[in-house]
């Protein structure tokens, strides 16, 4: 059992704590509820842009880097479609460096012009290399937009395309920033070698002078169920054909999503799991193949993706594919097969969670979803899935007319 404190400042600001002694670091982790979902159709692209821009000076802060260089420690970010998350690691003794400065870029960024363009540039750089450079680059662009037709969903983190970060101008960043970057917008997470007493004695001092903001979030349209097949073929400079298949599903918090991610393992998690077994070694289809899940907080898709062998159609290895999604729906899985699946989960979880960086990333995600705590659920709720529910599930998901396929071909076929 994971020990968890948890406060409330009054500018709305939730903190969670762990303590793990065993350490001499500490993680401080914030996590702003804004992503892709966030942004305007015409406007997408920001909240992967401000990642950036967080690290480019704040009101009096002009160089991020430097002073948790100094102190001894590291810093990092992500943003997915759901969230942005920030943390640094730091010796205990150097603590309070990271609480000043994510205390100041929440209070205000510097919004210089040279921040901008130097982030801007170096984003449409790495849209170039990532999405048009890479090949199959592209496959979250397309795939996306034929999954969602109304949600935003419907685009990658990085955005639709580069001229949109290009048009980003100050103003825009302004009212991005103030209406998502706030306290009562926020999760601070924090772990390691520290007490609750210090921590909140440290939140308080740093962050409770920052005023709660009136939020930009707003309802997100309700994607309708999809009730046709949906096919898109590319011709693209690959090096061999790929196969991607997505299927609607639920969000990560529904009670199905622990069965979808135990039936994405199923399929492809390790040597004997059913479609690297039967695809690639039994009737060696693909030379590579994988399941995932999209666990995103509005209903999200189930893809399986694979690199066919020579000579193989795409045709085939898509009918292939759904002839091993058909015997889950047919036939129950065997416990000794589930039970395989939930051993490696529950392993997983109890050495992943020994190291602080990720604990802290994991209690600020489930604050933002309604409550820290439900972290020492989640080996219950993965041992609670039955043969039953993923038969059910499966029969759900796995239907062609919610199938979204997307076929990629070389651009130099039969040449």
């Amino acid at each position: 059992m994971i020990t968890i404190n948890r406060h409330i400042l009054d500018n709305g600001l939730r903190i969670v704590h762990s303590p793990d002694y065993s350490t001499q670091m500490v993680t401080v982790n914030i996590l702003y509820n804004v992503g892709a979902r966030n942004e305007m159709p015409e406007h997408t692209g920001l909240a992967h842009l401000f990642e950036h821009l967080m690290f480019g000076g704040s009101i009096n802060i002009p160089n991020f880097d430097t002073p948790i260089q100094e102190a001894g420690g590291e810093d990092n970010a992500f943003t997915t479609n759901d969230i942005t998350n920030y943390f640094i690691t730091i010796p205990y003794q150097n603590v309070e460096v990271a609480f000043w400065l994510e205390s100041d870029r929440m209070l205000s960024l510097a919004f210089t012009s040279k921040s901008l363009e130097v982030q801007r540039h170096v984003v449409i750089e790495e849209f170039k290399q990532s999405c048009l450079n890479q090949p199959y680059g592209d496959s979250g662009h397309l795939l996306r937009s034929l999954v969602y037709k109304v949600h935003p969903y419907q685009w990658p983190t990085i955005g639709k395309e580069i001229s949109h970060i290009e048009q980003v101008d100050m103003d825009l960043v302004k009212q991005f920033f103030f209406g998502f970057y706030a306290p009562n917008n926020a999760v601070l997470a924090v772990t390691g070698h520290i007490t609750f007493e210090e921590t909140l004695r440290l939140s308080e001092k740093w962050f409770s002078g920052i005023p709660s903001r009136k939020l930009l979030i707003t309802p997100l349209p309700k994607e309708p169920e999809q009730d046709a097949y949906r096919h898109l073929e590319v011709e693209r400079n690959v090096p061999v054909e790929a196969l991607y298949l997505a299927f609607p599903m639920c969000s990560c918090m529904d009670k199905d999503y622990y069965a979808c991610d135990i039936l994405s393992d199923i399929l492809s998690n390790g040597k004997s799991s059913r479609l690297i077994q039967q695809l690639m070694h039994q009737n060696p289809m693909f030379s590579s193949v994988d399941a995932f899940i999209q666990g995103s907080i509005d209903p999200g898709h189930f893809q399986i993706v694979g690199k066919t062998l020579p000579g193989i159609s795409l045709e085939d290895a898509e009918e292939a594919v759904f002839k091993i999604l058909d015997e889950l729906i047919e036939k129950r899985i065997d416990l000794l097969e589930l039970e395989k699946v939930q051993n490696k989960f529950e392993s997983a979880q109890i050495f992943g969670y020994t190291n602080h960086i990720n604990l802290a990333r994991n209690l600020a995600y489930y604050e933002i979803l309604g409550n820290a705590n439900f972290i020492n659920k989640e080996v219950e709720l993965y041992r609670s899935v039955t043969p039953e529910q993923l038969q059910q599930v499966a029969k759900n998901i796995f239907v062609k007319e919610k199938c979204s396929s997307l076929y990629y071909h070389p651009s130099n076929k039969g040449n």
